[in-house]
């Protein structure tokens, strides 16, 4: 991943060329009210999809918009009631129809989209100038073709670009949808995030990673838009490695442990009021950032999300590049927005809202 912007400067610039996409998109609206839900998924997806296919899709692409809406429904569904008495139930209900059989279905259409694309790549591909990650891959699973132990193998590869694209692309469109509706409940916040744009950055040149250090308000309310909208309440599972003893339970080699992410993330101790949105959380009485121990959105250890860097550089650029150019608002009063999730289960999905993007200066 390091050779394809994972961890280099090129995923900046990648990611400040998708803003400009967005922003002359947000310009054709007029400043109409919609719902930014698809544009949201469309610019994050963009990003993974120049690193993992080498190319980016235009806004309007049917085949673009039918796989991000697969993993919209994916996601709804498997954050709904109906899946969670399902993971209860499996033996019984796994004979009756429900969302698991659309959630299966939705998953074969995926699969076959990154199947294809492979298989474009495989044709068309040229070992001494590998274009971007799926070509880096077949060039490795060549290269230990011979060893059976290898774990560069075709299905190996189809898991990780579906991966690489749910961690990627929903979870980063999800928390946009979260922050923007919170920009709306609380225009107090967007006007002092707006006031530190305009000072540090101006209006002449786009946002950069290096003007994060220099705006402590911005990235602290990026920080609480992750904590408040607790996006995935329980993280990814673990696996005690050994017998162990831990304050007078003891957990045998072999069992699974869930992270409670939403415990940390609420947890009074660390934060004075949890149940409120407070960038004051992620400041020190002086206004630089300070550092939590309890926010852990991507979990923690071995297993933490794959794309947190990733992410941190797609928040702050995407956020600071669209309040840069334009101001937000609702059709409803902000006392009136209804921040309660669309569904709550293995992910707490945003709720459907309505939002205008007006350009900040006017013109």
């Amino acid at each position: 991943m390091k050779n394809f912007g994972m961890g280099k400067r090129s995923i900046e610039e990648r990611i400040q060329e998708e803003c400009q996409c967005v922003v002359e998109e947000l310009r054709k609206t007029q400043g109409a009210f919609q719902n930014p839900t698809f544009l949201f998924h469309s610019m994050t997806a963009n990003i993974i999809c120049s690193i993992v296919f080498g190319t980016r899709f235009s806004y309007k692409d049917p085949k673009f918009l039918r796989l991000l809406d697969l993993f919209y429904q994916t996601f709804t569904l498997l954050s709904s009631f109906s899946s969670q008495m399902f993971e209860l139930f499996y033996n019984f209900l796994k004979y009756f129809p429900g969302t698991h059989r659309q959630i299966y279905k939705n998953a074969q259409e995926i699969m076959a989209f990154i199947e294809d694309a492979v298989e474009k790549h495989r044709e068309t591909l040229d070992p001494s100038n590998p274009r971007d990650f799926i070509d880096a891959y077949l060039i490795r699973m060549d290269k230990e073709k011979s060893d059976p132990n290898s774990e560069f193998h075709h299905r190996n590869l189809i898991c990780t670009v579906l991966s690489l694209f749910f961690a990627g692309t929903e979870t980063t469109s999800s928390t946009l949808r979260y922050g923007f509706q919170l920009m709306l409940k609380y225009p107090h916040v967007t006007e002092r995030v707006h006031k530190e744009i305009d000072q540090v950055i101006g209006p002449h040149r786009f946002p950069s990673l290096d003007d994060r250090a220099k705006m402590p308000y911005t990235d602290a309310v990026i920080h609480e838009i992750q904590r408040f909208s607790d996006l995935f309440p329980i993280g990814a599972p673990h696996m005690v490695t050994k017998d162990t003893h831990f304050r007078g339970y003891f957990m045998p080699k072999g069992t699974e442990v869930y992270p409670l992410l939403h415990s940390a993330l609420n947890d009074p101790h660390y934060f004075e009021k949890p149940d409120a949105f407070n960038p004051d959380h992620f400041l020190d009485a002086n206004g630089a950032l300070k550092k939590n121990d309890a926010f852990i959105p991507f979990s923690m250890g071995k297993r933490i999300c794959l794309g947190e860097g990733i992410a941190h550089m797609e928040l702050f650029l995407f956020f600071t590049t669209i309040l840069q150019n334009f101001s937000v608002a609702s059709p409803v009063a902000p006392e009136d927005i209804d921040l309660t999730p669309q569904e709550s289960g293995i992910g707490r999905v945003p709720p459907v809202y309505q939002i205008s993007f007006r350009s900040h200066r006017g013109d």
